[in-house]
């Protein structure tokens, strides 16, 4: 018979180590690759979910900056089939889209532009302020607002109810990419200066920042309970936790495959990357 002792120390023991196995800690997300698109895409920047059966991909199909007329959107369905090509072209280097009732708004190098979804034809456009300007991403707030990144000259341009001005500007943005409202009192941006997630009070202007080290900032995308997928350009993809804690979930800077723009479907739990220079978009099954 074991000693009284011994035993109350094993089953203290036992017990301390379930209570710190790993098999108690959260489970590492992962991605699994579900399908990718043919290679007919041309450069593509930025996809966005319609909320239904479809995702537009905006095709710079030349030089980010370059005033060509050879930018096009394509209509692409959530199982990867290039349904339109060329939804509607003659844009210059559509990159950042946003969706609100019956207009689809690119940003296209100097000037954001308004596309009626049911005609593929812009409706009207608003010119950039200043000399240098380079418009990219673009996000837009549940009552309306949209809110343009300019990653050039550190600007943050706003359109309500039909103005259009700067919203923010200055070097404390450093070269502002993704944007991503939230609400109507947050804007998120990524910085492709410094590689970091920040948060905007849109009341106080006050920026936060809620996790760096992730290179060349593109896209954001929300994944729920104040948690965002991110990614850098370079082509690795991050979860960044509501906390700042964050998980690098796709690395393909080795085989030069770059992560763009992002979209991520939640009903579906699919994360869709363009891939800029390989001309594809590529989903992937979150698990």
């Amino acid at each position: 018979m074991k000693h009284p002792y011994l035993l109350i120390t094993a089953v203290f023991a036992a017990f301390s180590f379930i209570a710190l196995t790993p098999a108690t800690a959260p489970k590492p997300m992962k991605l699994l690759k579900a399908w990718e698109t043919d290679t007919t895409l041309r450069t593509p920047e930025s996809v966005l979910y319609d909320g239904r059966n479809t995702l537009y991909v905006a095709n710079m199909d030349g030089q980010a900056d370059a005033l060509d007329g050879s930018g096009f959107i394509s209509k692409v369905s959530l199982d990867g089939k290039i349904e339109n090509l060329r939804w509607t072209s003659g844009l210059n280097a559509p990159k950042g889209m946003g969706l609100y009732k019956k207009r689809l708004y690119v940003t296209d190098v100097y000037r954001l532009v308004a596309i009626n979804t049911e005609t593929g034809q812009a409706e009207k456009t608003w010119d950039a302020i200043g000399k240098g300007s380079f418009l990219n991403d673009v996000t837009i707030a549940k009552d309306g607002t949209v809110y343009v990144s300019d990653s050039r000259i550190d600007k943050i341009y706003r359109l309500k109810d039909d103005k259009w001005e700067v919203f923010m500007e200055g070097e404390q943005l450093n070269k502002p990419n993704g944007l991503l409202a939230v609400g109507t009192g947050k804007l998120m941006i990524g910085s492709g200066k410094i590689g970091a997630l920040r948060s905007v009070d849109v009341a106080t202007k006050a920026i936060t920042t809620l996790a760096d080290g992730m290179a060349a900032t593109d896209g954001i995308v929300p994944e729920g309970k104040g948690n965002y997928f991110v990614s850098d350009w370079n082509g690795q993809i991050f979860h960044v936790n509501a906390d700042g804690t964050k998980q690098q979930l796709l690395d393909t800077r080795a085989g030069k495959v770059n992560s763009a723009d992002i979209e991520y479907v939640a009903k579906k739990k699919l994360l869709v990357v363009p891939t800029f220079y390989k001309n594809s978009l590529v989903a992937y099954k979150v698990e």
